[in-house]
């Protein structure tokens, strides 16, 4: 039974569509109007006229932000955004974390708009009452109606998403760009052509600060959601055509395009909106409809209405951008492992990413049920947003100061954007949790429900694939800070070309540092001239070994040090230069060998252990066919995972992961282990495994009978708690009944 496994783990890619307009369309229908429609209310009577600069402050913050984000996406030009970024230049826990912010970001935005929709929808549905002769019911603005409402929008855009990744909202975004254009064009006749006396307007704006400092900073909490959305042109950089040139310029453009719609548009509702009364008292009576309010107050029942038409418009394209970019954040995370694999599966005729969309919806859903209005829906949306923008910040510091190459677009005045930015975001979003504890207390729910799922459920196969892609990659070992060490003792310069070769496919030059060691025993007594003749034969085995690792092209460290017991000296010098890796050499089998001074050292060193036994004329370029025996178990995931990737780097290479089971084995239970089999290989060598399942009653020679097929065969000991014989008697006797090149790996415990 055998299944064979092509291409990436994520499936196929999705083409680069989108140009200038398209991703800048992506943006702007993120942003502009359900933000400012939702929130100006909240933020008035928060503030009062003060709310303008609140959104003004934002808006800085935000193009703080951009330009970091603008760097990291011409760097990595991407889909999947701010998680792309991290997995980039963090550990793969920590990516996990940011990426569970980020999705949770969109989830709660989505949520934001789907309850600001409904709200709008409400006018709609009274005058279609009132115009059908009724009196619209009072029941019609209630909890559940708008709950009812919100989720039969979230229904309907995830069905479009379903259908088609662009989902059909460009239309929406032109439209309630128009109308917003066209109610400021009047609201500026209006006080151009009637404007009220210089006292009276003066007044409108008195007090500025209502509540003083604390109010501005609690209205910018407040509505920092509503210049997000150009982080999403981010989201879905894989799609974007030139995206080094036009993701920065989409963001850039897309921001500037909110801004120069919200404050004329805010200034006109204090100015002219709101007339006999103060801006604070207009916001607290009536706070998500308070634009609509004031364009009736200055264009009468048109203005009103406009508004309201926008307001439907502008909720509708947001929802839409943020589910979309939370599917996306969601897939890319599957296709990694970061989340269950299943969400990663892509619509075969379509192309759509559709169990992703469809937990993406329903965890929108769930928290409709629970959230009691659109300030609370603000206050959530923005506190998960600016911590994930200090997150970007901090990626920002990051991936400019590891990289070799500089980026296309590159942040000026670094450090002090990311620095500033970063800790701006950072203050506002501890204020905010402070501020409104409720949301506060969401945000630590849910990266606490993250942090049960990636260590119950997540954590093993998320760490099998990013080890595999270090592998592949070295660029991301450098990225992400490390710089690993491989340990290699050399006792036999024959074999010294062989060890090498394989430990620079664990280490490669520029990222990762090799250290060849030989170790000499004290001499009983030193010679009055000259040198002991054992320190003359280590220098003279580490000089071989070094010839053939520079004839190589390598370049590896040399250490000569002296010891009696030399197995406690590897050891010794394996917790002192804090190696991740130690790669022995070792010739024929000999059970006492390894049951003895091997095994206690093993059991020793807190670093993987690697062990090759090989011809010494044996080159690693011949590996082209490897076997790996599996039982499907992840014990030794991580290890094989890396080191299948390492030999994937230089050349093709074919594996195949081999399970025997007992004959008269029942089907159901060959099924089950023919799936995990798949999913384990799919996980460590994605592109070049096959799977093979055979029967038989002796395992040993089902394996040694496929070995003699194979180039090189990979073996994993026994390295976990509790565990007696690191070499178990399946180990020994595969190791001692073949005869081809052999690795047996150990995992670190």
């Amino acid at each position: 039974m055998v299944g064979r496994h092509q291409g990436s783990a994520g499936g196929a890619t999705s083409a680069r569509s989108l140009g200038l307009l398209g991703a800048t369309g992506v943006g702007v229908g993120a942003i502009v109007g359900g933000g400012v429609l939702a929130l100006a209310g909240v933020a008035f009577a928060t503030t009062g006229p003060g709310a303008i600069v609140a959104f003004g402050l934002n808006g800085a913050v935000a193009a703080l932000t951009a330009v970091s984000f603008a760097e990291l996406a011409s760097r990595f030009p991407e889909s999947g955004g701010t998680y792309t970024y991290a997995r980039k230049v963090l550990t793969v826990e920590a990516a996990f974390a940011v990426g569970w912010v980020v999705w949770f970001a969109s989830v709660v935005a989505a949520v934001l708009y789907a309850l600001g929709f409904a709200v709008f929808l409400v006018p709609f549905l009274e005058q279609v009452i009132r115009v059908l002769g009724g009196s619209p019911p009072g029941w019609i603005g209630g909890r559940f109606a708008l709950a009812a409402y919100a989720l039969a929008a979230v229904a309907f855009y995830v069905w479009s998403l379903m259908r088609t990744s662009g989902g059909g909202g460009q239309w929406t975004t032109i439209g309630k760009v128009v109308v917003f254009v066209v109610v400021i064009g009047g609201g500026g006749w209006v006080l151009a052509t009637e404007p009220p006396s210089l006292p009276e307007l003066t007044a409108r704006f008195r007090p500025f600060l209502e509540e003083g400092g604390q109010g501005l900073v609690r209205a910018m909490g407040y509505t920092f959601i509503a210049l997000q959305g150009f982080d999403l042109i981010a989201a879905v950089g894989g799609e974007v055509r030139d995206p080094e040139r036009n993701i920065p310029r989409a963001m850039f453009l897309s921001l500037a395009t909110a801004l120069l719609i919200y404050l004329p548009l805010l200034a006109l509702v204090v100015a002219v909106g709101t007339p006999g009364q103060p801006v604070v008292d207009a916001a607290r009576a009536e706070p998500e409809m308070l634009i609509a309010v004031a364009a009736r107050a200055f264009l009468g029942p048109t203005g009103y209405w406009l508004i309201v038409v926008a307001g439907v418009l502008s909720m509708l394209s947001a929802l839409q951008a943020n589910l979309l970019a939370a599917s996306h954040f969601a897939r890319t995370m599957a296709v990694d492992r970061t989340l269950p694999r299943r969400l990663a599966a892509l619509d075969q005729d379509r192309g759509t990413p559709v169990r992703a969309i469809q937990v993406t919806g329903l965890t929108v859903a769930f928290l409709l049920v629970g959230v009691p209005d659109v300030a609370a829906a603000g206050a959530m949306s923005s506190l998960i947003f600016l911590v994930s923008f200090a997150l970007v910040h901090g990626l920002s510091y990051l991936a400019r100061s590891r990289a070799t190459t500089p980026s296309p677009f590159l942040s000026p005045a670094f450090p002090v954007i990311p620095v500033v930015g970063g800790v701006v975001c950072l203050a506002l979003g501890l204020f905010q949790a402070l501020a409104v504890p409720s949301a506060g207390a969401l945000a630590a729910l849910w990266l606490s429900l993250g942090a049960v799922l990636y260590a119950l459920r997540i954590g093993p196969r998320a760490r099998t694939v990013d080890a595999s892609a270090e592998a592949r990659d070295p660029e991301l070992i450098r990225l992400r800070g490390r710089a690993p060490r491989v340990l290699v003792p050399i006792a036999n310069p024959a074999s010294a070309r062989t060890l090498m070769a394989m430990a620079h496919a664990m280490a490669p030059g520029g990222v990762s540092r090799v250290i060849l060691l030989s170790i000499l025993r004290q001499p009983k007594e030193w010679p009055a001239d000259g040198l002991p003749q054992s320190l003359e034969d280590a220098q003279t085995i580490l000089g071989r070994a070094l010839a053939q690792a520079l004839s190589a092209g390598l370049r590896p460290e040399a250490l000569i040090t002296i010891h009696d017991d030399p197995w406690e000296e590897i050891a010794r010098v394996a917790a002192q230069y804090r190696c991740e890796r130690l790669l022995l050499g070792i010739g024929p089998v000999d059970e006492s060998f390894l049951a003895g001074p091997l095994e206690g050292l093993i059991g020793e060193v807190e670093c993987d252990v690697v062990i090759l036994r090989a011809p010494t004329d044996w080159d690693l370029s011949q590996a082209r066919r490897i076997l790996v025996p599996a039982r499907g178990s992840r014990v030794q995931s991580s290890i094989r995972a890396r080191i299948l990737g390492s030999l994937s780097r230089s050349g093709e290479r074919e594996v195949t992961f081999l399970r025997t089971m007992p004959g008269g084995t029942a089907r159901a239970e060959i099924e089950r282990a023919e799936r995990a089999l798949e999913k384990l290989a799919l996980d460590e060598a994605p592109g070049v495994s096959r799977t093979l399942v055979a029967a038989g009653d002796d395992l040993v020679a089902s394996v040694v009978e496929r070995a003699a097929e194979s180039d090189l065969t990979i073996l994993g000991l026994n390295r976990g708690k509790g565990k007696r014989k690191l070499f178990g008697p399946l180990v020994l006797e595969i190791a001692r009944s073949t005869t081809g090149p052999l690795l047996i790996i150990g995992q670190r415990s």
